[in-house]
């Protein structure tokens, strides 16, 4: 039945949707929650959600519902979106030749926003129903020191939330306090499953929910590291932040109104480590590979995917482009990344079972390249202290150590001390994004008198500064950055090698 124009996505109205958007045949008000999820954005929604909603249209999972939950003031719109929508929103998948297959997801069949009601996010988390708490809580949000690894106790809202008789607010207070409660009342602890882009994600997760609970009662803290299990996992799909274009393209083609639809390119994996303590939706039978060690796979998507992104934004930024494909589709950029991935990141990976990485590696420029998807170059831009720690130094320091080239991942940095100044090459302002720009702005604009400024943070950088090879290569491409701008940067160092 064709519907009218117009209508706002709800469950009253998925019935009349035309046939080009797929909708869920499953009845949701006989799906219960199994899975309450912190962090519900576009990433989410475009993954986890997705792969549970493929599993429910097929007749399974009726127990592995998602509960989404948000604890920061950012969460209040999606609690809104997902009120209105009764808890559904749009998918639209976009193939480089700019064809959309769309499809609304089901598989979220609630939504509690933490400041509302701290209690009723603690009782769903106490549920014995809730089997899995996954988490996609940003690189940021495991509370933890970029050098040190070790969980930042001194942190105001760790402190309070560690207060006597605190209303928890975070999700490390959310999550201990449910897991207290489980342990009072002899039920078994759910599984706490990151799907964060961090290398060892689940063990990043042990540290912190191990540490907060140790802080809360070292009984606890003991019964967390002996009964939680925290599977590792790497997840990888190009999520943008949904464009004002992307919602309103949605109304015109299907006549469908949805405050927060998600876009999304067409590739999607999911490697998992298969430990549960509780049980775990029939993932398989939905794309997931669930394998006994996840590590050869994250190292790969995060020192090939995640830190060539990171390549493309600073010096693409710089050199004019504010779209990520436009970047891609530079013949100067795809052999920049070309050498960065074949010469620097590929020495420092294991093998990885079933994958050919000549061929992993070609997908990633023809996705980074996918003009459909829109995908903005600001969004790679952001919290880049807290992501080039994680995906792109730990390069630098296996290559310095083996000998290897580190020639472009020392421009990309370079690249990110540039940026980090605020100007950009034709004198216009840069909006950086990141919790230590107050910090590391100032040390940027240190670096016309003194071209190592930058690296002076030692929280971020560690002991790089003290690296005399890296530091060469570092101070060379920031001389040619300022003297000859982001793209001859970029041309110079794809064809030499800097050992």
């Amino acid at each position: 039945m064709t519907r009218t124009a117009g209508t706002s996505l709800s469950a009253a109205t998925i019935g009349s949707l035309i046939p080009e958007v797929s909708v869920p045949t499953y009845d949701r008000s006989r799906i219960s929650t199994g899975i309450v999820h912190f962090g519900v954005g576009g990433f989410h929604r475009a993954h986890q959600a997705m792969y549970i909603d493929r599993l429910l249209e097929r007749g399974g999972a009726r127990e592995w519902g998602i509960c989404g939950v948000g604890v920061l003031p950012a969460d209040r719109r999606m609690r809104d979106a997902l009120a209105e929508q009764d808890g559904l929103y749009t998918l639209a998948v976009i193939e480089p030749d700019g064809t959309w297959s769309t499809r609304v997801i089901g598989s979220i069949v609630e939504y509690l926003y933490a400041p509302d009601d701290p209690e009723a996010v603690l009782e769903k988390l106490a549920d014995p129903a809730t089997r899995i708490v996954s988490l996609t809580i940003t690189e940021g949000g495991y509370n933890s020191s970029v050098v040190t690894g070790e969980f930042d106790a001194a942190n105001p809202v760790i402190r309070a939330d560690l207060e006597t008789d605190a209303a928890p607010a975070t999700v490390f207070g959310l999550v201990t306090e449910a897991l207290a409660r489980r342990r009072m009342r002899g039920i078994a602890p759910f599984t706490i499953m990151s799907c964060d882009n961090i290398e060892g994600n689940g063990q990043a997760a042990r540290a912190a929910f191990g540490a907060f609970a140790r802080m809360r009662d070292p009984g606890l803290g003991d019964w967390v590291e002996r009964e939680v299990r925290f599977p590792n996992s790497m997840v990888d799909r190009i999520t943008p932040v949904t464009p004002p274009e992307a919602i309103a393209e949605i109304s015109r083609r299907y006549g469908l109104e949805d405050r927060w639809p998600v876009v999304t390119e067409p590739f999607t994996q999911w490697v998992l480590e298969d430990s549960f303590a509780l049980g775990r939706p029939d993932l398989g039978d939905a794309g997931v590979q669930l394998v006994a060690d996840v590590a050869p796979y994250e190292l790969m998507k995060l020192r090939l995917l995640n830190a060539s992104h990171q390549a493309l934004a600073y010096l693409g930024y710089l050199s004019g482009y504010r779209l990520v494909h436009e970047a891609a589709q530079d013949p100067v950029f795809q052999r920049f990344l070309s050498r960065y991935m074949d010469h620097e990141a590929t020495p420092t990976l294991p093998s990885v079972p079933g994958v050919d990485l000549v061929w992993y590696k070609r997908t990633l420029i023809e996705r980074f390249s996918n003009a459909a998807i829109g995908d903005t170059i600001a969004r790679l831009c952001a919290e880049s202290s807290d992501r080039i720690p994680k995906w792109l130094l730990p390069v630098i320091r296996q290559q310095l150590a083996a000998g290897g080239e580190i020639g472009c991942a020392a421009a990309v940095v370079a690249g990110w001390a540039r940026y980090a100044e605020g100007i950009d090459e034709q004198g216009e302002p840069i909006e950086v994004v990141d919790r230590l720009c107050e910090r590391l702005t100032p040390l940027a604009r240190r670096q016309h008198g003194d071209p190592t400024a930058f690296l002076t943070d030692r929280a971020v950088f560690g002991d790089l500064i003290d690296q005399p090879r890296f530091v060469r290569a570092y101070v060379a491409a920031l001389d040619s950055l300022h003297a000859h701008g982001a793209r001859a940067t970029v041309a110079e160092f794809a064809r030499t090698e800097r050992r």
